[in-house]
C-alpha cells in the first residue's frame, strides 16, 4: 500500500486523525522531526481513537533521513502550490505522499526539489487558503486506492 508522510507536523488532533485513515487504509505513516506535540497529546490521541495499535507509524530525525528510505521510490508533494491536479495522475501501490506543516505548507526549497509533475494539489476555490491536512490526506489517500480498486479493502 501507500505511504504518507507527515513533514513536521503541528496540530495534535490533524494527526490523529490520519493515523486513523492509514489504520482504515493500510497506509504506512512516517513523520518528520521537529513534530509540533507529544505522541501522549490527549488530542492526538483522542483523534485517533484506538486506532495506534492498527497503524504503523516511523518517526524521522529529519527530511534527509526519511528520504533516504523512499529514494527508489515515486514521490509526490502535495500542495496549494503543486502545478498538477492530483486525480490526473495514474497511482501505483508503492507511491508515497508528502504533506506540509498545516499552518506554513511545504517549504518551497523541499517543494521546488520535485520534478514539477509530482507537485500535486486538491483543487479549492481561488479565494480558498487550503483545506485541513487531515482531509487532504484523505482525498489524496482514497483517490489513489481507488484507482487501485480498493485492494485489500471491503
Amino acid at each position: 500500500m501507500f505511504d504518507v508522510i507527515l513533514y513536521q507536523p503541528e496540530i495534535p488532533p490533524n494527526t490523529g486523525n490520519i493515523i486513523r485513515l492509514c489504520a482504515n487504509t493500510g497506509v504506512r505513516l512516517h513523520l518528520v522531526k521537529p513534530i509540533g506535540f507529544s505522541m501522549d497529546d490527549k488530542q492526538l490521541v483522542r483523534a485517533g481513537l484506538d486506532y495506534h495499535e492498527f497503524a504503523t507509524i516511523s518517526t524521522y530525525n529529519d527530511w534527509a533521513e526519511c528520504a533516504e528510505c523512499f529514494k527508489d521510490r515515486r514521490l509526490f508533494a502535495v500542495s496549494t502550490r503543486g502545478t498538477r491536479r492530483y486525480d490526473q495522475v495514474d497511482y501505483t501501490k508503492d507511491n508515497v505522499f508528502l504533506f506540509g506543516p498545516e499552518t506554513r505548507g511545504l517549504p518551497s526549497t523541499l517543494l521546488e526539489s520535485f520534478p514539477v509533475e509530482r507537485r500535486i494539489r486538491v483543487p479549492m476555490r481561488p479565494e480558498s487558503r487550503s483545506l485541513n491536512l487531515s482531509n487532504a490526506v484523505a482525498v489524496i489517500v482514497y483517490e489513489a486506492w481507488r484507482q487501485l480498486g480498493f485492494e485489500n479493502g471491503q
